[in-house]
């Protein structure tokens, strides 16, 4: 039988992280639940075996299910009947087999139906369900609204809405509208309190809504009448049995397919505050698009090894000449640095995983009692570092996860530009992961930030002071001198003293740390495990001729010839 975890080991040698000790300790609070629920873990062994055998019951369902109904999925899709969406066949049986296994809301609290999953196996959870399918990962892994609605709803709401998610009802979080994609703060989606009913009306038009017709919607609306800007915007939960949102059309979409995108209108909805008035942007929204860039991040490796598997396959059983064309170097070195970038684009999303754990577990320690100075400390660290490493994820692994699925097809040959192999429907689905949730470009706009400040660096130095084995220094020396050219970057950079010459360097500038602090991810693994050894050493050399490249871009730019590109803004079609 197909298993989607138990014939990845990438997935364990995560898992089985020096830090998930502390992050399991910190999520269980000293294993409290275990005098109260009698499926709580009664300690770390405990909870890692609980990890695993869910992470093992959802790799049969991917490997079973879900990855064989992918293609009927991407040929029918969903429809819209009556104002609302219908999922295709595959679709509505991938959602069913999961909530026959209890495996929606696995991240929540014990006491409103969750397992308390930690981030780290949750991702994983994530990253499985993309490989099988891209498309349904973004209607199962849409339940991270929970974990919204768990940080920062009321006790009422929580009490009302968080059971029905873990017993499978589906989310969707409605942001974007026709006249506010990227530019949230300009939309316009009206919230109006009505003192009769004594609830919250909401009015407009949303678009580009992934699983539209979701049962619970968390909906970003302006409450504040005559404002324009994020001051004025409010955070909403709608319940779709209210019948008052209804379905205009499906988008009509490159990849993805069994992911239904919705426009939607809304007419008089009830909804419910979530938090606090005029924070919906500023602090609700924000938090829950890291958690959407996570995801991405999770969807993007899951792509990534979909499209190595399926290219390795075919390049072993493909013979020209008289012989599998693995064989040809130009066949078996694509091959090579597709792993590369696979494992790479792994380590740092786990990595920033693992941060987001800490720093999240620490938030909900402080309900309970007092943190100590050092653990506010902590917190602050992690927070910090989840901060800058988040943008980082989404940027490179949406890109490598279009790479890999460029180099697959390739490898395919004519034969991948045909409907016959799961290698066309990859290429397609991955194209939207450079887009959705904040395109790479607003990615660095994230990052830059980490850059100009100094973080990036402090975290190379922190990583640079890491042992390594005496046969792998030579790769630590040429980290620490492709460091010393990023320093020389920056500095040359911030030197010139104008804005809008940092932004117009900004992606070269963060993607020369992004590619050394993978490196260093991909050899502290490798001091872990052998098997990681030849993935490190092929993406140190590529990471340092990638480098390179910025490094003479900025170098030899003299920011006087800004004025060429600047010309592109006058010009007319």
């Amino acid at each position: 039988m197909a298993n989607f975890y138990s014939d990845n080991k990438d997935l364990k040698f995560h898992l089985e992280h020096p830090l998930m000790k502390k992050i399991v300790e910190l999520k269980e609070k000293g294993f409290a639940d275990k005098d109260k629920f009698d499926y709580a873990p009664i300690d770390f062994d405990d909870t890692v075996d609980s990890y695993n055998r869910t992470l093992e019951i959802i790799g049969e369902i991917c490997g079973e299910i879900i990855a064989p109904n992918a293609e009927s999925v991407d040929h029918e899709g969903p429809q819209v009947i009556d104002g609302h969406v219908k999922y295709a066949r595959g679709t509505q049986e991938n959602h069913e087999a999961l909530i026959k296994a209890g495996l929606y809301g696995i991240s929540l609290p014990r006491e409103y139906g969750g397992l308390n999953f930690a981030m780290v196996p949750y991702v994983m959870a994530a990253e499985l369900v993309s490989r099988a399918d891209a498309g349904f990962a973004n209607i199962w892994g849409l339940q991270d609204c929970a974990e919204t609605i768990h940080e920062f709803a009321s006790k009422e709401i929580k009490d009302e809405y968080l059971p029905r998610i873990n017993k499978g009802d589906t989310c969707s979080m409605d942001l974007t509208e026709p006249d506010a994609g990227s530019d949230l703060q300009a939309v316009m989606l009206k919230a109006t309190w009505n003192e009769e009913r004594g609830i919250w009306l909401l009015n407009g038009v949303k678009r580009f809504i992934t699983n539209g017709d979701a049962d619970i919607k968390l909906v970003l609306a302006r409450s504040e009448e005559g404002t324009t800007d994020a001051r004025g915007l409010s955070y909403f939960v709608y319940d779709r049995s209210h019948d008052c949102v209804k379905v205009r059309r499906i988008e009509n979409k490159l990849g993805i397919k069994g992911s239904p995108t919705c426009e939607l209108v809304f007419t008089n909805a009830p909804a419910k505050i979530v938090g606090d008035r005029k924070l919906g942007l500023i602090k609700y929204v924000m938090s829950l698009m890291n958690g959407a860039r996570l995801g991405v991040g999770a969807q993007s490796v899951g792509l990534c090894e979909a499209a190595y598997r399926e290219a390795l396959k075919y390049a072993g059983e493909r013979i020209q000449f008289g012989k599998a064309i693995i064989n040809f170097p130009a066949v078996y070195e694509i091959l090579t640095l597709m792993k590369a970038k696979l494992q790479a684009a792994r380590s740092l999303l786990y990595e920033t995983s693992r941060f987001v754990d800490v720093y999240k577990a620490y938030g909900f320690l402080s309900e309970d009692r007092k943190l100590t100075a050092e653990e506010r400390a902590e917190q602050k660290e992690y927070q910090k570092s989840a901060d800058f490493f988040t943008p980082l994820l989404k940027l490179f692994s949406s890109e490598y996860s279009n790479q890999l699925a460029y180099d697959g097809l390739q490898i395919h040959g004519g034969s991948g530009f045909m409907k016959d192999y799961p290698i066309e429907r990859i290429y397609r689905d991955a194209r939207i992961t450079t887009i959705y949730e904040g395109t790479s470009q607003l990615q660095v706009v994230a990052a830059i930030r980490g850059v100009t400040t100094g973080a990036a660096l402090a975290k190379i130095r922190q990583y640079e002071q890491i042992p390594v084995k005496s046969e792998h220094e030579y790769l630590r020396s040429k980290l620490i001198s492709m460091t010393e050219e990023y320093e020389k970057a920056v500095a040359t950079v911030t030197g010139v003293g104008e804005p809008e010459y940092v932004d117009f360097q900004a992606r070269r500038m963060v993607e020369m740390a992004g590619h050394i602090i993978i490196s260093y991810l991909l050899l502290h693994d490798a001091q872990r495990n052998d098997d990681y050894a030849r993935s490190t050493e092929v993406y140190v050399k590529y990471a340092a001729a990638e480098n390179k490249m910025r490094y003479s871009y900025i170098i030899d730019f003299d920011p006087k010839d800004l004025s060429l590109f600047r010309a592109a803004k006058t010009e007319s079609v």
